[in-house]
């Protein structure tokens, strides 16, 4: 790669791509109107960006019903459950606050993009309106709306994503990768005993 082949100025790089076309402009809303929180409201599944001093993040989010809760239409809570206590994605909101969502629906296609800001809150009555018998999230990502739309859907359609086929067959285990940075680390046990941990610290 040759430094004169790198685009580094915003006018050729609208030069390259050219003009966009409507719908790509009048989709933006600045609040979750009824039909864009009917579509987030179907998302069990949503991927969580985040920039902070340490560098940018990605992290996918999970539930087993809406993955966020509206609490107005400019506001949506996400939950923080159980994982590695890396604090990637919460570090970088508190030192940052800008964030992006991309909210996925199994057979769809389509992706909906929530931009806007974030603040955390461990707020008794935030928490309590995730609780699971008894169990609440540590913390609650409360997300500013600053824009939503849907994502071009050609992405998905490329990948041919929600495809029945199982296409994990021979992918490297979780432990493989961490004895692969750590020899001495042993990941069949790792492995072994992840699938009935996960299962009693899902929440």
């Amino acid at each position: 790669m040759k430094d004169r082949d790198l685009i580094e100025d915003i006018a050729a790089l609208e030069a390259l791509y050219g003009e966009p076309g409507e719908a790509s402009l009048i989709k933006v809303a600045h609040r979750v109107t009824p039909l864009y929180a009917k579509w987030i409201m179907r998302s069990r599944f949503c991927i969580v960006s985040t920039v902070g001093r340490e560098g940018t993040d990605g992290s996918p989010r999970g539930d087993d019903e809406p993955v966020v809760q509206l609490f107005d239409d400019t506001t949506v809570l996400l939950p923080d459950w159980r994982g590695n206590n890396r604090l990637d994605t919460l570090r970088n909101i508190v030192s940052d606050g800008r964030i992006s969502l991309l909210f996925m629906v199994p057979g769809s296609d389509n992706v909906v993009r929530l931009n806007g800001t974030a603040k955390l809150s461990v707020a008794p009555d935030l928490l309590d309106r995730f609780d699971r018998s008894g169990k609440t999230p540590r913390s609650v990502i409360v997300v500013r709306v600053a824009e939503i739309y849907s994502q071009c859907a050609r992405a998905l359609m490329r990948a041919d994503l929600w495809a029945v086929s199982d296409e994990s067959v021979d992918l490297p285990t979780v432990g493989a990768l961490l004895q692969e940075q750590k020899s001495s680390f042993d990941g069949k046990a790792y492995d072994h005993a992840w699938a009935p941990r996960a299962k009693d610290t899902m929440w």
